[in-house]
């Protein structure tokens, strides 16, 4: 019997979680999985807040994650994190981009970004940071960090048994491909 699990993709509109999300529902329905998404997309064109939950099992019937259940949360903005953190279970795990997108009232300058977000998810939750954008700019597109946080979210879930590469390849516009498989391995291998 497959185990239940649940992931929570968390991000800033026109970072990707949406793509993200995407190769992960294809991956895991390939692979026999029930498999239930719902996104939120917020004020997402004007930088707004985006939110993607996703359930897969063997039965699932509702794709809405509640406080405390989220098996796995990546956070594409570090403060995403923090806003979405009361949703991932004790024991779970945040993959935590370690980056900074001021939302258009930090932007405006009516609020200061809140320091310390990540070290306070590190004081609660198991958690993997990685400056997805960083990686994503040495590959040649910050475009990609979406994909970068995508394999550091497989390899966090332990989903190997899943050909991930196969997928993108379906996914992901042949233009962007290479870049994008580039992107995959590099997320991969910022989990130790």
């Amino acid at each position: 019997m497959m185990a239940r699990q649940s992931a929570l993709l968390v991000g800033v509109g026109g970072q990707g979680a949406i793509l993200a999300a995407k190769i992960l529902v294809t991956g895991l329905m390939d692979a026999g999985y029930d498999v239930k998404m719902s996104e939120v997309h917020g004020m997402s064109q004007r930088g707004g807040s985006v939110s993607t939950q996703v359930h897969w099992g063997e039965k699932v019937y509702s794709p809405v994650i509640g406080p405390g259940a989220a098996d796995i949360l990546v956070a594409f903005e570090k403060m995403e994190a923090v806003r979405y953190a009361e949703f991932l279970k004790p024991g779970g795990v945040a993959v935590i981009n370690d980056y900074e997108l001021p939302s258009s009232t930090v932007a405006a300058g009516l609020c200061e970004y809140p320091a310390g977000c990540l070290e306070a998810m590190q004081s609660h939750f198991r958690c993997v940071a990685l400056n997805a954008e960083e990686t994503a700019e040495k590959l040649g597109s910050a475009k990609c960090m979406n994909v970068v946080l995508f394999g550091a979210m497989a390899k966090a879930l332990n989903l190997d048994h899943i050909d991930w590469e196969a997928v993108i390849r379906r996914v992901v516009p042949e233009k962007f491909l290479t870049l994008n498989l580039a992107a995959y391995r590099a997320g991969r291998e910022a989990v130790r």
